[in-house]
């Protein structure tokens, strides 16, 4: 299922579009039908496009919950990669999300995170949204208070290492 919002089409991401991401940016622009923006994906976004194209073989149903293209409209261009760390478990999803550094400082990536957060509680399953941050301020920690998400804690990923926790519930 598509998001949209005001500016920005979120296109999760098939099996077949992972594919072409390793193909280069003129397979995958061709694939996607978009202009594509430099730096779109960062230095750890094939991380997550690995781990998104496995998860995803063999299991299409769940692609709204995980990767996400962020298309800006009003040039049909691929400016970062979004989404979800897999479907709602426990009445929780996670979302995390980046943008080009060419479309920064637009309310972009808040954009985008908003209509990630909403289109999260909007499914009954999911009570809370949980997000990640580097522990220490920045414009992600400035992005997740300005949508109302809460800091719950420091904890150390095995992954990630140090990291803050940030946690928005469903209303009422």
């Amino acid at each position: 299922m598509t998001i949209r919002t005001a500016r920005l089409r979120l296109e999760p991401a098939l099996y077949g579009d992972m594919l072409a991401v390793g193909l280069g940016d003129d397979v995958l622009a061709g694939t996607l039908g978009v202009a594509i923006a430099a730096d779109w994906a960062g230095a750890d976004a094939m991380d997550a496009i690995s781990r998104t194209r496995d998860r995803l073989d063999g299991h299409p149903e769940l692609a709204q919950w995980w990767m996400h293209f962020i298309i800006h409209e009003a040039d049909n261009t691929l400016i970062g990669l979004g989404g979800f760390k897999g479907e709602p478990e426990h009445g929780q999803v996670e979302i995390g999300y980046e943008i080009a550094p060419g479309y920064r400082l637009r309310g972009l990536a808040t954009e985008a995170a908003r209509g990630m957060v909403d289109h999260a509680l909007a499914d009954p399953r999911v009570s809370h949204v949980l997000a990640h941050t580097l522990p220490q301020e920045s414009a992600s920690t400035t992005i997740l208070r300005r949508l109302g998400l809460q800091f719950i804690q420091a904890l150390t990923d095995p992954d990630d290492g140090p990291i803050w926790r940030w946690r928005m519930d469903r209303a009422g």
